[in-house]
């Protein structure tokens, strides 16, 4: 796949996920945007307002003037409170302001995507606030399907309605956490050097990775076979993704080996911010 192509794939799956969450949230009654979700802090009304309000950045908006409470317990850190203004902003929002407001930044952002004269490797702002760093145009854009798609996850399972598990969204998703495994092992579990750990997922998105762990403590991962690992972990597509985000302790997960090192692994999973 040409580095074009790449950009066109995360298009099209950035456009089917956050289409997707257009449609779900589209008939939701007003009751069902205070559904709480996974994320701490945060309802149904709350992760629509965060993609509306990072999708309008990127096509240059002003970020809202707005105090945030000092009562927010979940946030605790100069990026929370960044990524927090503009969805305090929209807690009094109507479902109707909220759908509108979307499906418009939807066009908007679709359209400028479209009209985008950036080559892959082109250096674009990614806009974090304190964490705001210029990075290659086609990371900025897989970045955002990743974004997306597991937020829209999230809306899924506190509105009871799964899907798109296999979506192209979910295949970019699993690209974008694999690299990240070695720093859940070796660098915040701690695995000694000498070290193997299997993953095996299974279900709608299904792999078998390897991190092996150097004798200066530094952590790799790959596709190869290890028949006599430390820990096995093997688990289904959601529990993973669930687990890499942060969204809590699902299960069930198969242990297999050092059970102890196995629960520091697991209890040191998350990889996102």
């Amino acid at each position: 796949m040409t580095d074009n192509q790449t950009v066109q794939a995360y298009i099209e799956a950035w456009t089917h996920s956050i289409e997707s969450i257009s449609e779900l949230v589209a008939p939701l009654p007003e009751g069902s945007w205070n559904r709480p979700t996974e994320c701490p802090g945060w309802s149904v009304r709350d992760i629509v307002a965060h993609i509306i309000a990072i999708e309008s950045e990127l096509l240059g908006d002003p970020r809202p003037i707005h105090s945030l409470p000092r009562d927010l317990r979940h946030v605790t850190s100069d990026f929370a409170r960044y990524v927090e203004l503009p969805v305090d902003k929209r807690r009094c929002h109507t479902a109707l302001e909220m759908t509108s407001e979307l499906e418009y930044t939807v066009i908007r952002r679709a359209r400028a995507l479209r009209n985008a004269k950036q080559g892959p490797e082109d250096l674009v702002r990614l806009p974090l606030g304190p964490l705001a760093r210029d990075v290659p145009y086609h990371q900025l854009l897989r970045i955002r399907v990743f974004d997306v798609w597991v937020h829209e996850q999230d809306l899924r399972r506190a509105l009871h309605t799964p899907g798109n598990l296999d979506s192209p969204g979910a295949l970019i998703t699993r690209d974008f956490l694999l690299p990240q495994l070695p720093k859940a092992v070796a660098d915040k579990a701690g695995a000694p050097a000498g070290t193997t750990v299997v993953l095996d997922v299974t279900g709608p998105v299904e792999f078998l990775r390897t991190v092996r762990v150097d004798a200066a403590g530094h952590g790799t991962v790959d596709e190869s076979i290890s028949l006599a690992p430390d820990v096995q972990l093997t688990m289904d597509w959601e529990t993973y993704l669930r687990l890499a985000c942060g969204r809590g302790r699902p299960g069930p997960v198969t242990v297999d080996g050092d059970k102890e090192l196995a629960e520091r692994i697991l209890s040191n999973f998350a990889v996102t911010i």
